[in-house]
Parts: structure tokens; C-alpha cells; sequence
């Protein structure tokens, strides 16, 4: 089994470039969706098979990782809900799973500092942070800590959509590498291999592999997207039901994205008017603003954006 049975879809450079790097930690770098994650567990792979011709995906450290569950590799993210159990509006990556001192809830199972404590079961012990630009400065500074001198020379990657938005403290500890998005050639393939056809989600992946293995939630994501948008012309009442219906299955990256793609066909003004309200959508959801009211309103100011071409 190569790394293409790990889901990977292009980034041969990357890999190849990422064996012979001999440093403790990387920073990965492109869209969302374009396939970071998948890349770092195969890099993971690489530092533990226990065969050689990594990764093998047969050995038992292997066939670890494609269950999810190695002893060796730990992935962490903004948290989805808040302690009160409600989902989080704002994406923050807190200092508490970092450090088990700052975690007085005892929140996480897991944390950094401490689980590096521990040798590794094979090779290497490996933290992947998805999400890399929502470390807080707390969290970012106790990562550090661990980053310049890793217990059992772990190693970190960090994954991050923009740089620019990644604290430069952690920039300037890590190499940085471009995950580039897979070429058109590679995708057609890879929707050949999934036995079935679909344009539109081939371009709205848009060369990001990721889409494709989030197919089901991607395909629904579009259809939650264009009933609203096609409904906004029908009428005020058409409108606003179909707010309440997407407020119901929001997620927040995946529809905005999606929101997005299916206006994309409309003319500039509306483009540009519909994207500031799905802005103005968004921040009030981080400040946890009634969601039935901020859907209310952004399904007036689709109206609105739309004008005279109701």
C-alpha cells in the first residue's frame, strides 16, 4: 500500500521534500480541505513504519494511523463545543490542551506536555495542530516551550490556511511548506476511482482533495446553499424559511464556502453585497448573537443584495 491509500491525492514534491527534512517542526500551509491533515498523518507514517517502504500500510503502526487510533500520534483543534456544551462560535485551540496545569476542568483527556513525557511506542511521538492560526498567545508560547526542545525528539506540524494569520513566534520556529492544490488531472482521477461524476463538486473542491473524502457533507453543503439562494427571489416568507432550515445544519466553514460558490454565478454587485452580509453573518454568530435572529437578518440582506434583480 503507498501513501495514495492514505487518502492522499497529490503533494508528491511535498512528501518527498518532507523525507529528508531533518528538523522537529513543520508548518504546512494551503487551502482548507487541500489535504494538510491527510499529509501530516502520512509524514507520522513515515517517522513509524516499521517496514521499509514507508509507509508500508500494513504494519501494525500503519494500520494504526488508518484507524485513528496511534499510540504515537496526537491531533489537536479548536474545540466544536464550549464547557457549557454549547457549539463554539469562535475557533480557539486554549492553553489548557497544551498544559495540564491550565486545564482545572481536566477538559482533555490528552495534554501536550504531559503526553510527551511519555517514549514513544515506535519511533516518534508527533503533535499535528490543525488549525495552527488559533493559538492563542498563551497556547502558542507553552507550545513553544515544548517546540524548542521536544522530549524524545518529537515532532510538531503545525497546519494553517494563511501564514500571515499563524503568530510569528511559531513561524519563525517551524520550516514552512506549500500544500498546493492537487491538479485538475489528479481530481478527475480520483472522482474515477469513486465510480461516479459530479462537476459541480469538482469545482467547488477545486483541486482540494479533502472535498472529495467529505463528499456527502460537501454535496449537502451546496444543496443547503443554493435552495437559499433560490428561494431569496421567491418572496420574504420563501426567504426566511429557508434561513431557519440552513441555521439548522450551519457549519460555519463548509456553508460559507458553499454560500460562496453558488453565488459566484451572480453579478459583481450582488457577489459583493451577499459576501459582507455572510460576513456580518458570521461575526455574529462568534459573538453568540440569537442564531435565529442573525439568520433573520441575513436572509433580509440577501434580499436586499439582490435588488432589483428579484
Amino acid at each position: 500500500m503507498g501513501t495514495a491509500d492514505f487518502g492522499l491525492i497529490g503533494h508528491a514534491e511535498v512528501l518527498n521534500a518532507v523525507r529528508s527534512f531533518r528538523g522537529h517542526a513543520l508548518l504546512l500551509v494551503g487551502p482548507a480541505r487541500v489535504g494538510k491533515r491527510m499529509l501530516a498523518r502520512v509524514m507520522a507514517a513515515l517517522f513509524n513504519c516499521t517496514a521499509s517502504d514507508a509507509p508500508c500500510g500494513r504494519c501494525v503502526s500503519c494500520t494504526a494511523l488508518l484507524r485513528e487510533a496511534h499510540p504515537d500520534v496526537m491531533e489537536i483543534e479548536p474545540k466544536a463545543v464550549t464547557s457549557t456544551g454549547k457549539a463554539a462560535r469562535r475557533k480557539l485551540i486554549p492553553v489548557s490542551v497544551v498544559t495540564e496545569r491550565r486545564d482545572e476542568g481536566r477538559e482533555y483527556e490528552r495534554h501536550v506536555v504531559e503526553w510527551l513525557e511519555v517514549a514513544p511506542t515506535f519511533e516518534r511521538r508527533v503533535v499535528i495542530v490543525d488549525g495552527a492560526e488559533h493559538l492563542g498567545d498563551e497556547a502558542a508560547n507553552a507550545m513553544l516551550k515544548v517546540v524548542e526542545e521536544p522530549p524524545h525528539g518529537a515532532m510538531f506540524v503545525f497546519l494553517a490556511e494563511e501564514v500571515r494569520a499563524v503568530l510569528p513566534t511559531i513561524v519563525s520556529r517551524t520550516a514552512r511548506f506549500d500544500v498546493p492544490p492537487a491538479s485538475d488531472a489528479e481530481m478527475n482521477a480520483a472522482m474515477a476511482r469513486l465510480g461516479t461524476t459530479d462537476a459541480e463538486l469538482l469545482g467547488f473542491a477545486n483541486g482540494r482533495p479533502g472535498v472529495l473524502i467529505e463528499r456527502a457533507r460537501a454535496r449537502g453543503a451546496l444543496e443547503d446553499a443554493r435552495s437559499l439562494v433560490d428561494a431569496v427571489p421567491q418572496g420574504m416568507m420563501a426567504a426566511l424559511v429557508a434561513a431557519e432550515t440552513l441555521e439548522k445544519r450551519f457549519d460555519a466553514d463548509l456553508h460559507a464556502e458553499a454560500l460562496r460558490f453558488v453565488l459566484a454565478s451572480h453579478e459583481a454587485s450582488v457577489r459583493v453585497a451577499a459576501d459582507e452580509a455572510l460576513e456580518r453573518l458570521l461575526a455574529a454568530l462568534e459573538q453568540y448573537v440569537s442564531p435565529s435572529l442573525a439568520f433573520q437578518l441575513f436572509a433580509l440582506e440577501l434580499r436586499a443584495a439582490f435588488g432589483s434583480s428579484i
